[in-house]
């Protein structure tokens, strides 16, 4: 694509992200109201679909200062740090055949990197708020992050070697005979696992566990600061499901409809089940949570990556 058109399709994903983002939170609330026999929204709007709009406005027109004894760079820095490389992860997603801003050749590992990042947002947050509730919450965020990436990586690796490239198209035509959930179950689970802690989700989202911690490392932001937070972590929940569907579920590959709508229905599927957990699963123990994945998940990770390695020598030979 020319740099116009690149420019162009930047913004309208932009714009299609941040909408995105807001109608989830709409849909979450709806499905976690019916799982749980109460009402959700439904005040604004049909069946309370522009809750999320009423809520938008709500929060930017809310007072957003920083606390006294703050550290303000790092307290201002941090928001923003959650929101952008999750939107910029995005960058690299193939929606459908040659539709991507960015087709790089390293685009799995690109998006990792973005992922990994949010952990700077939720460690900055807590150090600038300068409550040690905050702090408790960032120090859990860390430790998590590093137990969870020890195994996302690896999980995913299987893909990458049936494939052979780390470009998102190019796995996704590797996948024209069989999607790789069918011949990588194990590594699609626990890279399922791992994303569902990248995303600081629940059952993994002990770093803001309003039970012990007040809010953890968003105790004391308000305003804006707080919605981008949020904002970065539902485009998370996105961008995870994304890359689940474009290194499992075969992309966008699907009979009669066009490629972006399959690839839409997929990852819609996808962030569905993250709700759904949510409403269906308790908070592990934090000891317990770090355990399986240093003690559980980790040598999986490496045993699927060993058979997959041994199957596709065997093949080549």
């Amino acid at each position: 694509m020319s740099l116009i058109l690149v420019a162009i399709f930047s913004v309208l994903l932009l714009v299609a992200l941040l909408a995105a983002a807001g109608i989830f939170t709409w849909v979450e609330r709806r499905l976690l109201g019916f799982l749980q026999e109460r009402l959700g929204p439904n005040r604004v709007g049909p069946f309370g679909f522009l809750q999320w709009v009423a809520d938008t406005v709500k929060l930017i027109t809310k007072e957003d200062a920083p606390p006294v004894g703050a550290d303000v760079a790092a307290y201002r820095l941090a928001p923003a740090l959650a929101a952008a490389p999750m939107l910029a992860g995005f960058g690299v997603v193939a929606f459908g055949p040659g539709l991507a801003v960015s087709d790089l050749d390293m685009g799995v590992l690109f998006v990792m990197g973005m992922l990994a990042l949010t952990v700077w947002a939720l460690v900055l947050g807590a150090w600038g708020s300068r409550n040690r509730y905050a702090m408790l919450g960032g120090l859990r965020a860390a430790a998590q992050m590093l137990a969870y990436e020890s195994f996302l990586g690896l999980s995913l690796m299987g893909c990458v070697l049936l494939a052979g490239s780390f470009r998102m198209g190019d796995i996704v035509a590797a996948q024209e005979e069989a999607w790789f959930i069918l011949l990588q179950p194990l590594g699609a689970a626990l890279f399922f696992l791992a994303g569902i802690a990248a995303a600081h989700r629940l059952p993994f989202d002990l770093q803001e566990s309003e039970q012990d911690l007040v809010a953890g490392f968003m105790t004391e932001y308000s305003g804006m600061s707080f919605a981008l937070f949020f904002l970065g972590e539902y485009i998370a929940v996105l961008l995870v499901a994304s890359l689940f569907t474009t290194l499992f579920l075969g992309g966008w590959a699907g009979p009669l409809l066009p490629g972006p709508v399959w690839f839409g229905v997929k990852v819609g599927v996808i962030s569905v089940v993250f709700i759904w957990l949510r409403a269906a699963l308790p908070r592990p123990r934090y000891d317990q949570l770090i355990g399986f994945a240093w003690k559980v998940a980790l040598p999986l990770a490496l045993l699927n990556l060993l058979l997959t390695a041994w199957i596709a020598v065997g093949r080549a030979a």
